[in-house]
C-alpha cells in the first residue's frame, strides 16, 4: 500500500451519501420498491398472528359457538388461541426479510458503481433492469461472502443459546467467559471483513479474496475504521429501532380494533410497508455511506477493476465546506 489517505468524519460519508443516493433517486426508487413489497409481505404473517391475538384476548370465544356434554371437562377458551400462521412458516418469512435485506446492500452497491462508471440505459424502467441483471450474476458470490462474514458471529450467537443443567459453577463459569470471547471475536472478525462485498462489486474480489482484501484495507488503521462503521451501525439501528416500535405499537392498536370491526389487513399491509421502507432505505443509505469510505481506503491501492470502464471510479469523498 503507498500512502494511506486520510479518513473524513462518519457523518460527512453520511452526507454525503445522500447525494449519492439523491442524484439517481428514481432509479434506487424503482429498484427498491419490488424489495419493499416482498418484504411488507413477509412481515404482514406477524402482524396479523399479533392482532389475531389480541382480537382474542378482547372477545375471547366471541366467534366461536358449539356444544358440549355437561359432564366434560370445561376448559377455558382463554390462552387455548391458535396462532393464525405456524411458527415454521414465521422463520422462513423471517429468512426471507434477512436476505432481502442483504439484496438491498447488493443492488445499491451496483447502481451506484453503474452510476459512477458512466453505465446508464435510457430510461428508469431499463436501468432497473440492467441492475438486477448485473446483481443477479454476483448473488451467489455475494450470499456466499455474506456467510463468511457472518460465520464466527453465528457461532458466538449460537453458543450463548447453550444452558449447561446442573453442571458445576466452575463450569458454567468457564463456558460464560468462552462465550464473551467468541462472541468479542465475532464482532471483531466483522468489521475485519466489513469491506469483502464491496470488494466484490467494485473489484471483483470473489469469496475468501475479498475477505483478505478487506483486512488489508483495514491494516494499521482498524481503530479509524471502525468507529466510523460502528457509528453506521448505530445510527441505522436506530432508524429500524423506531421504525419497528411504531410497527409493533400500531398493530397493538389495530388489535383491539379488528375485534370489533373485524381484520384490517389492508391498514396493517401499509404499516408493513412503511416500517419496511425505512429499513431498506435507511440500508442503502449506509449502503452508500460504506461505498464513500471504501474508496477513501482503497486510493493507492494497486486493484483490478471489474471491467474496463469499471477504472472511472469516483474521487474521495468531499467535504461539506462549499
Amino acid at each position: 500500500m503507498n500512502s494511506q489517505p486520510r479518513l473524513k468524519g462518519s457523518f460527512i460519508y453520511l452526507a454525503n451519501a445522500v447525494n449519492d443516493l439523491r442524484a439517481n433517486w428514481a432509479t434506487f426508487a424503482v429498484v427498491l420498491a419490488p424489495l419493499v413489497i416482498i418484504g411488507a409481505l413477509c412481515l404482514l404473517p406477524d402482524a396479523l398472528n399479533l392482532q389475531h391475538q389480541l382480537a382474542e384476548k378482547f372477545t375471547p370465544g366471541a366467534r366461536n359457538v358449539g356444544w358440549s356434554p355437561i359432564q366434560e371437562p370445561y376448559t377455558p377458551l382463554a390462552g387455548a388461541t391458535k396462532p393464525m400462521f405456524a411458527p415454521w412458516l414465521l422463520s422462513i418469512f423471517h429468512v426471507t426479510i434477512l436476505l432481502l435485506t442483504f439484496a438491498v446492500n447488493l443492488v445499491v452497491l451496483c447502481a451506484i458503481r453503474r452510476d459512477q462508471v458512466g453505465i446508464r440505459h435510457d430510461g428508469v424502467m431499463n436501468e432497473a433492469l440492467a441492475i438486477y441483471r448485473e446483481a443477479g450474476s454476483l448473488i451467489l458470490a455475494f450470499y456466499w461472502i455474506v456467510f463468511l462474514q457472518l460465520l464466527v458471529p453465528g457461532i458466538a450467537v449460537f453458543l450463548l443459546q447453550i444452558n449447561v443443567v446442573g453442571a458445576q459453577s466452575w463450569i458454567e463459569f468457564a463456558l460464560y467467559f468462552i462465550e464473551l470471547a467468541m462472541l468479542i471475536a465475532g464482532a471483531l472478525a466483522y468489521l475485519w471483513l466489513y469491506f469483502a462485498r464491496y470488494a466484490l462489486v467494485f473489484h471483483g474480489k470473489r469469496s475468501f479474496h475479498g475477505l483478505l482484501f478487506s483486512r488489508d484495507l483495514m491494516r494499521k488503521r482498524f481503530f479509524r475504521v471502525t468507529t466510523r462503521i460502528v457509528v453506521f451501525l448505530a445510527v441505522w439501528s436506530g432508524y429500524n429501532s423506531w421504525a419497528a416500535g411504531s410497527f409493533v405499537v400500531v398493530s397493538l392498536i389495530l388489535g383491539p380494533v379488528g375485534a370489533f370491526a373485524g381484520y384490517l389487513w389492508g391498514t396493517i399491509f401499509v404499516v408493513d410497508l412503511a416500517a419496511i421502507t425505512v429499513t431498506y432505505v435507511t440500508a442503502a443509505f449506509f449502503a452508500a455511506a460504506g461505498i464513500r469510505l471504501y474508496q477513501d481506503l482503497t486510493v493507492g491501492v494497486d486493484r483490478t477493476p471489474v471491467a474496463a470502464t469499471a477504472e472511472m471510479i469516483q474521487p474521495p469523498s468531499a467535504s461539506l465546506s462549499g
